[in-house]
């Protein structure tokens, strides 16, 4: 019997139609997180390892259902089924438990998960190269293969029960006090992570809040903070962008101020705040924001021009040149 069957004749199931994943040769050694917010409903996870692209196997995280680190010998269906089980309503645990059943290697494997309600579930097995362990908290579990010292999934529960902030945060002090313990025993190449909603919109693009993978570089987890500061900074530059199409300049002019304050050399976040402001009358302010974006490239300028067939600027020739730096056409 595949282990997809036998997982689905456990759990009463519908047949899901998937393939198991071939176990990789090597273990992917690894620490991760996978948390729900308590406050917000939000679910997570968040990785890093010493593996090329661990952000395309390991997390896996649906808004309004769970979240799932699946690592050590990789099986990437726990993920799959993982999120089809509890979609159907199973518990974290329950939902755990039938994929270790059907499993012809649980021994190798090392998972976490967490469902919409904040029930977790962990397992690591006997086979999993030291120094290897879980910890189970409320609303998450923290998980490590292959580690230099058996201190870094504690020192990882700690940093998350006491950081402060939203969940990507926490999951990031989370990653960085296992780095702090010595981290994995090889090293480390690449990092994750991902935020997703408490309930599902029906738009599962803007579930996900995060979506980040560092695939290959010497400092993964410094390169994913960067990301997730520029991804803060974009979802504010999303907010600016739909109060736009409300007519909402105020709100526009907020918006891309805060983006343009957490990525403040991004040219892109520069020229909206400064077209949010000549929106409502600032044109002063706007200039020289404008100019900036002039120096970091000169096709800023040709943009400027296009903005009001657009609807985004009057279509007024004196403003227009005032605003590029050239002379109106007569």
């Amino acid at each position: 019997m595949s282990r997809l069957v036998a997982c689905l004749v456990l759990l009463a199931l519908p047949a899901l139609a998937t393939e198991p994943a071939a176990v990789p040769r090597r273990p992917v050694h690894t620490y991760s997180i996978v948390a729900r917010d308590s406050a917000t409903g939000e679910l997570g996870v968040a990785v890093q390892s010493h593996w090329f692209s661990v952000g395309s196997t390991v997390p896996w995280a649906e808004a309004g259902v769970g979240a799932i680190a699946t690592q050590s010998f990789v099986d990437p269906s726990y993920g799959k089924l993982g999120l089809e089980l509890m979609r159907a309503g199973r518990a974290a645990p329950d939902a755990l438990k039938g994929l270790l059943a059907a499993d012809s290697a649980p021994g190798v494997r090392q998972v976490a998960m967490v469902d919409a309600q904040g029930r977790v579930a962990a397992h690591t097995g006997d086979s999993c190269i030291a120094a290897a362990g879980h910890l189970v908290g409320e609303g998450f579990s923290v998980q490590a293969n292959m580690m230099e010292k058996d201190t870094v999934w504690p020192a990882m529960a700690k940093a998350f029960r006491e950081s402060k902030g939203d969940l990507a945060e926490r999951m990031l002090a989370a990653l960085e006090a296992a780095e702090a313990q010595g981290g994995d025993i090889r090293g480390k190449q690449s990092a994750a992570l991902i935020v997703v909603a408490a309930k599902p919109s029906g738009r599962p693009w803007a579930d996900r809040k995060f979506d980040l993978r560092v695939d290959d570089a010497a400092e993964p987890l410094k390169e994913l903070r960067r990301l997730v500061t520029l991804q803060r900074a974009y979802n504010f530059m999303n907010e600016g962008d739909l109060a736009i199409e409300r007519k909402d300049t105020d709100g526009a002019l907020k918006a891309y101020a805060a983006a343009e304050k957490l990525a403040p050399g991004n040219a892109e976040m520069v020229f909206w705040h400064a077209i949010s402001l000549v929106g409502v009358g600032r044109v002063d302010e706007a200039l020289p924001l404008l100019q900036r974006t002039y120096k970091a490239d000169p096709r800023w300028r040709e943009l400027v021009t296009r903005l009001p067939k657009a609807g985004l600027l009057p279509n007024d020739p004196k403003l227009l040149g005032r605003l590029t730096g050239t002379k109106p056409a007569k």
